[in-house]
């Protein structure tokens, strides 16, 4: 009996399991929605028919019953929908409430797209315009229409604006009810388009009265312009209420003066709801509400329209502001290419993406998925809220009390399972806010091209000493950082996921911004075929070593000896800059153009020097040590003095990018990885790898992670910037980098005399006494080991004391007396 009653506790339970499912379903929801919307129609038919044949049908609608009605066969009835519709066009239009009935079976209409998952309009205010309208509507035809046309058979504000209006005559008279009417109408306007209301208060300051006082003296005549009075104009309060208004406006980024555009964007957004293949064509910035608790935000575009001329820099009033306190005339590092132009934005591509079109279905689909994927795991959001951006959107949702961060970050699968996309990454919680953010790809993602971030009023007027602009954020913004703030960067990636175009962004804003007296660049390339396109600008920007043929390294052995020659460059660099008592070389050019430090005494202005190394991981290889040495010395000091590094590679692995370099390597962009093992390697934690590519990337600077979508820059418009600076005056010669004696240029075996042993003398004295060149002579004499006793033979060789070895047999001693030995050691002293 007990499973009996188990089993039928069961087969209920899956019964009312299945029947709510099909009402949860989505087929259900459509078929119910359609069926609402004709009924909609059928009702609205019947309305506009009674209009037309309504004087015909009255008297049999009247006199009869609906069923007597419908029975009988010998009344025909001239309504279009037949006796039904007759029937409800007369109890809703003169039994309740006039023409404005029309409302309800608009509203059904309504009802039936929403659930047909069609219209996204606010359900509360399709319900209050429908209600206050039949009500107020009523109203004002039993006012106006009904005393216009008393003898017409529609009563055109229903029985309901009947018995109202003549309430309302009764009690505030005829002038009473046409304020009133007043009063309805700017509700409903207000209630539609909330810009309305601020063109209202802007039609009510611009039109009100000036008032003159009585005690207010004649003013005095004016005869000419001087005359006039200067009188400050204190703002009424109207005029202060207007301008609160407008300060609201542009904080919502909405103008009050922007009425037709404001009409352009609702209407293509309704048309966008209703067609979900149309696209809206929305200005940036603009928030969009397409449902009570979905708030869609789309960037605003940075002003293009602040373009510096040619030749001319936000940097040159920086650089001219300086001051002189020996009223001297500063010195100025551009003067030998004072005619040097900088690249103009016309020699890179523009795209044609259009306006920012926003897929309003397409969001509402992956808001929908978003929460239903969340329901389904028992999590419930209080609102969200969509960022849309070039090629990522962020929706960012705010979970009920209770709920536990880890779970909505452990479905990050199922979301993207849901939503069939690639790259979903889970940010919980977001920096800063008290939210959670789940960025997801855009299907039509826009290309960021340079011209739209070099032409970008934020790079035009920035003044950093060397300014780097990547792209675009999620909120469209131009991410801009200054190098030497960072102070070095490690870029890292999968092959072909935008690493090279990510170098040449870089290379680009640099070349943009900065005069070839103020920055020079070291260009590693070991593919060979990446920078050799800035081969052209060897006078100009580059710096190498004084006997090297090519602009670009490609070689390992000059890459060690170009990274040796920049650590004497750095030291060289801190000996200046110790004599000069300052602690940074922007302080050192400031006091070296203002005339306070002695080019006598070896000073000198110094320009910025950027490293970039391409394919760091097969330098690694092939090289090891005798690369990594040297960076690091660079990395550890040489931020102060103005040498900054920028180093790729395609494998982020911890044998390539090493302890010692992530340390001192603190901002760091990843393209996307194949793996979180790699992700983890480059920024310390996971992200990289959801990653879509093509540019695609991760920006970290400590803890901070910002999304950025890397500029385009293809190689044709790089070939025409090298170009045009290319044809311009230059330098004799490419920048020359000290020159350095590495072990891989010495004889193996050789003997560097000055650096002697200081047993040295006393050995020399000793085999020329002796006449005996022998190792084991030394070693027992002075007490040391075999390795420094040969050390100091091969040093006595090299000093032409004694000769070769031969064997078993002792060397040949060249110096016959003491006297000779003597002159000989002060020759090396």
């Amino acid at each position: 009996m007990v499973k009996r009653k188990r089993k039928r506790t069961t087969v209920s339970k899956k019964k009312r399991t299945a029947w709510l499912d099909l009402f949860k379903s989505e087929r259900t929801h459509f078929i119910l929605g359609v069926i609402v919307a004709f009924a909609g129609i059928f009702m609205l038919l019947a309305i506009i028919s009674f209009f037309f044949t309504g004087a015909a049908d009255q008297s049999k609608i009247l006199n009869m019953s609906f069923w007597q009605l419908i029975r009988s066969s010998s009344v025909e009835v001239d309504n279009w929908t037949g006796a039904g519709g007759a029937f409800i066009a007369e109890r809703l239009v003169n039994d309740w409430y006039g023409i404005f009935s029309a409302l309800i079976p608009i509203f059904f209409i309504y009802i039936g797209l929403r659930l047909m998952r069609v219209s996204d309009f606010s359900f509360i205010k399709a319900l209050f315009i429908t209600a206050f309208g039949i009500i107020c509507g009523s109203i004002t035809s039993a006012f106006v229409l009904d005393n216009i046309l008393p003898d017409s058979h529609v009563k055109w504000g229903g029985a309901h604006g009947i018995e109202i209006e003549k309430f309302l005559e009764s009690s505030i008279g005829w002038p009473g009810i046409v304020l009133l009417i007043i009063l309805f109408i700017v509700i409903i306007v207000i209630t539609v388009r909330r810009s309305n209301m601020y063109k209202i208060q802007q039609t009510l300051v611009e039109s009100k009265p000036s008032f003159k006082k009585f005690d207010e003296p004649e003013e005095p005549e004016i005869k000419s312009i001087s005359d006039l009075p200067v009188k400050e104009k204190k703002p009424n309060i109207l005029t202060r209420l207007f301008n609160k208004a407008k300060e609201r406006l542009s904080s919502n980024n909405i103008s009050p003066t922007q009425e037709e555009s404001t009409v352009a964007q609702e209407t293509a957004a309704t048309a966008a709801v209703s067609n979900p293949k149309s696209k809206e064509s929305l200005t940036p910035s603009q928030k969009v509400k397409s449902d009570d608790d979905f708030e869609i935000i789309i960037p605003k575009d940075e002003d293009t329209d602040t373009v510096l001329k040619d030749g001319e820099n936000s940097r040159d009033k920086r650089l001219s502001d300086s001051t002189n306190p020996d009223k001297q005339e500063a010195y100025d590092p551009r003067k030998d290419l004072s005619t040097f132009k900088f690249p103009t934005l016309d020699l890179l591509k523009v795209y044609n993406t259009g306006d920012r079109g926003i897929n309003m279905a397409e969001q509402n689909e992956n808001k929908d998925r978003i929460i239903s994927t969340l329901r389904n795991y028992g999590i419930e959001i209080t609102s969200i809220k969509a960022t849309v951006g070039p090629t990522i959107t962020l929706y960012e949702i705010v979970p009920q009390a209770g709920v536990r961060i880890s779970k909505i970050r452990n479905l990050e699968d199922d979301i993207a399972l849901s939503l069939s996309a690639l790259g979903i990454r889970i940010i919980a919680p977001m920096p800063g806010k008290g939210t959670v953010g789940i960025e997801v790809p855009n299907k039509e993602p826009q290309i960021v091209s340079m011209h739209s971030v070099l032409s970008s009023k934020r790079y035009q007027e920035c003044d950093y000493e060397l300014p780097v602009a990547l792209g675009k954020t999620i909120t469209n913004e131009v991410f801009i950082f200054d190098l030497t703030k960072m102070p070095h960067l490690l870029v890292a990636g999968a092959t072909g996921q935008g690493k090279s175009v990510g170098l040449n962004a870089i290379i680009t804003s640099l070349l943009y911004k900065m005069h070839p007296a103020e920055m020079k660049m070291v260009l590693i390339d070991p593919k060979m075929v990446e920078f050799n396109i800035y081969s052209i600008i060897e006078n100009h920007y580059l710096a190498k070593l004084p006997d090297e043929e090519k602009p670009i390294i490609t070689d390992v052995s000059k890459v060690t000896q170009t990274l040796n020659s920049l650590t004497k460059e750095m030291d060289d660099r801190y000996e200046l800059l110790m004599k000069a008592h300052v602690r940074a070389i922007r302080e050192y050019n400031e006091k070296f153009i203002n005339r306070r430090l002695n080019p006598n005494n070896g000073h000198r202005y110094l320009p910025y020097i950027v490293v970039v190394i391409d394919e760091f991981g097969d330098l690694i290889m092939t090289a090891g040590k005798e690369i990594e040495m040297p960076i690091a010395r660079i990395a550890q000091k040489a931020r102060a003095v103005g040498i900054h590094m920028i180093i790729a590679t395609q494998r982020p692995t911890t044998n390539i990018i090493t302890g010692t370099i992530k340390a001192n390597f603190p901002a760091r962009m990843a393209f996307r990885v194949t793996s979180q093992i790699d992700s983890r390697t480059i920024l310390d934690m996971s992200g990289a790898n959801q990653l879509i590519g093509r540019g695609d990337m991760l920006f970290s600077q400590g803890s901070l992670l910002t999304r950025i979508q890397c500029a385009f820059v293809d190689t044709p418009e790089l070939d025409n910037i090298t170009k045009f600076i290319g044809k311009q005056q230059g330098y004799d010669s490419a920048y020359p980098l000290p020159e350095v004696v590495t072990e891989a240029e010495t004889v193996p075996g050789a003997v560097d005399l000055n650096d002697r042993d200081v047993l040295f003398e006393e050995a020399a004295r000793l085999i020329v006494v002796h006449q005996q060149g022998s190792t084991s002579l030394i070693q027992r004499k002075f007490s040391i080991g075999y390795n420094r006793a040969g050390r100091l033979m091969d040093q006595l060789e090299a000093a032409g004391i004694v000769g070769g070895a031969q064997g078993s047999k002792p060397r040949e001693v060249f110096i016959q007396d003491e006297y000779s030995l003597e002159k000989l050691l002060d020759s090396l002293n």
